[in-house]
């Protein structure tokens, strides 16, 4: 079977619809649906039921998810080992969302340098429903994300608590609603903050990524939420101030992988991760990867 049809299957399944799908692949609709037929008929089964709703499985499909998320990890695992780069044993591939490639991926990345020379290295960053689908097709080996759902197949291991705390560049005063910043911290954090405050639901300016909110806030003023770590210097240096009795949020990171075994190498950069986020003291976007500590393993 053409890996690429059970690839296909499952980028439907995720997204929903063959015409999402097609724009994931960056294929026409009409490829898309060719490539399922084909599919059906090798299985001898139909897969999808098609609505206006988008696509569903049938149970047949249903039966053949587990099947097809085998066939695309065992075959980028078969890829990865026989394509490695001259000099290097194995192969690891990791992914995290955008607010956390500074620096917890970064540093783990420099690590591995010193710490595995011998592993090659894939690092991607994307969304955070998009890598849990590549963890659990097989086509990453972990992924570092903020409060991950949780999903069959996969494991969450707790990697840095971190909160949540209001700041304002006003020393002190209520938070002027004209200059609050909302930021994008996920599903749950946007439940939390829509009980607590109410009376924001519609604020001036939305920002997603942390960082860009928090340049903005430096920039222009206001007031917004930030990892508490993150803003630490800025309240020492009297750039911010934290607004009495806010309430706290918790907005803890995790590293995501499929249950099953691992190898070494796998074990390794798990660690990797868990020394680098225990020294992390996650700076502001004005200071740069490498800045805050000596990035060779001694330093963990």
């Amino acid at each position: 079977m053409d890996v690429d049809l059970a690839r296909t299957f499952l980028e439907i399944v995720s997204s929903g619809s063959f015409g999402a799908a097609a724009e994931r692949l960056h294929l026409t609709q009409t490829a898309v649906s060719a490539r399922v037929r084909s599919l059906e008929q090798q299985l001898g089964r139909p897969l999808f039921i098609r609505n206006k709703a988008g696509a569903r499985l049938t149970a047949a499909g249903e039966r053949f998810v587990r099947h097809a998320r085998h066939l695309v990890h065992g075959w980028e695992r078969a890829r990865q080992q026989v394509a490695l780069p001259p000099g290097r044993d194995e192969a690891l591939s990791v992914g995290s969302e955008p607010s956390l490639w500074h620096p917890l991926l970064a540093d783990w990345l420099i690590w591995m340098h010193h710490v595995c020379p011998e592993v090659a290295l894939r690092a991607d960053v994307d969304m955070p429903e998009r890598l849990l689908d590549r963890v659990q097709d097989g086509t990453l080996d972990m992924a570092v994300l903020y409060n991950p759902p949780s999903r069959p197949g996969l494991v969450c291991e707790l990697l840095m608590e971190e909160k949540l705390v209001l700041v304002s560049s006003a020393a002190d005063g209520p938070v002027d609603p004209g200059r609050y910043v909302h930021v994008d911290w996920g599903p749950s954090f946007a439940i939390n903050h829509q009980a607590a405050y109410p009376e924001q639901a519609n604020p001036p300016v939305s920002i997603s990524l942390g960082p860009l909110a928090l340049t903005y806030l430096l920039t222009v003023g206001g007031a917004g939420y930030f990892r508490a770590g993150t803003v630490r210097p800025f309240i020492e240096d009297g750039s911010l101030f934290r607004v009495a009795g806010a309430p706290e949020f918790s907005h803890s990171a995790y590293v995501v992988h499929a249950t099953g075994t691992h190898s070494e190498a796998f074990a390794r950069a798990r660690e990797g991760l868990q020394v680098v986020a225990k020294r992390e003291d996650l700076p502001g976007p004005t200071q740069p990867v490498g800045a805050r500590s000596d990035p060779s393993p001694a330093a963990g």
